[in-house]
């Protein structure tokens, strides 16, 4: 029998995947860096370690309870994986289904359908959610861009808003221009820029847009 959802099917769930067979791993970096940007770091956290454990074992779905989680990501706290599980679940990142127990048991237990990037900017598309952040629309499609957003989104320790200064960086755009995009001011810009800086290891604007556009470019450990 096939199992039951908490919520509606929606038309995408049959959509072959721009990744290869079930179970592989995502092979375009910058659509995961993309996703990674409309999680929170715990959603994330969760994610990765279940599309991990999904690929690992050639499929796309897996048991994973609370406890299993916790092992698997480190985070700490029984309200904190299960706010990030809504959390992917709202984002439709995953889906949730209710299985039979087996054998005698007829207790409902719970598998998890994940979704690979490109497959969850398609769902999230079809029912008129953004796919993604507002504020990297502009870079959707340009390899150059794509590179750029993943080394922002590698850097675990840049802040959502550094990541978009950054970002704003790479695009070209004075400190004006980045404040008037962002809605912040000018001066709350360069506060930004300096822990950019520090982050990255650079001392100026140059040197931080040719660490997130240039193919060679050495990163920070």
């Amino acid at each position: 029998m096939f199992p039951q959802k908490d919520h509606k099917r929606s038309s995408f769930d049959s959509i072959s995947s721009p990744f290869g067979e079930p179970g592989e791993p995502a092979k375009d970096g910058s659509a995961m860096a993309l996703l990674a940007l409309s999680h929170t770091p715990v959603e994330h956290h969760i994610y990765q370690a279940m599309l991990i454990e999904t690929s690992a074992a050639k499929t796309r779905v897996g048991a994973f309870s609370t406890r299993r989680l916790m092992m698997l990501t480190g985070l700490q706290g029984y309200s904190t994986i299960r706010r990030g599980i809504s959390g992917l679940l709202s984002k439709m990142s995953i889906e949730r289904y209710k299985v039979a127990g087996d054998g005698a048991s007829q207790q409902l237990g719970t598998i998890y359908f994940i979704y690979n990037p490109e497959e969850v900017f398609a769902r999230r598309r079809a029912v008129g959610i953004a796919p993604y952040p507002k504020e990297v629309e502009a870079y959707e499609g340009s390899r150059a861009f794509g590179l750029a957003i993943e080394r922002v989104v590698g850097l675990n320790n840049l802040s959502r808003r550094e990541a978009q200064v950054a970002l704003c960086c790479a695009e070209g755009l004075t400190n004006a221009e980045i404040g008037d995009k962002l809605h912040v001011t000018e001066q709350t810009v360069k506060f930004h820029l300096r822990h950019i800086f520090v982050k990255f290891g650079v001392k100026r604007r140059a040197e931080l847009v040719s660490r997130l556009l240039c193919q060679n470019a050495e990163m920070p450990r």
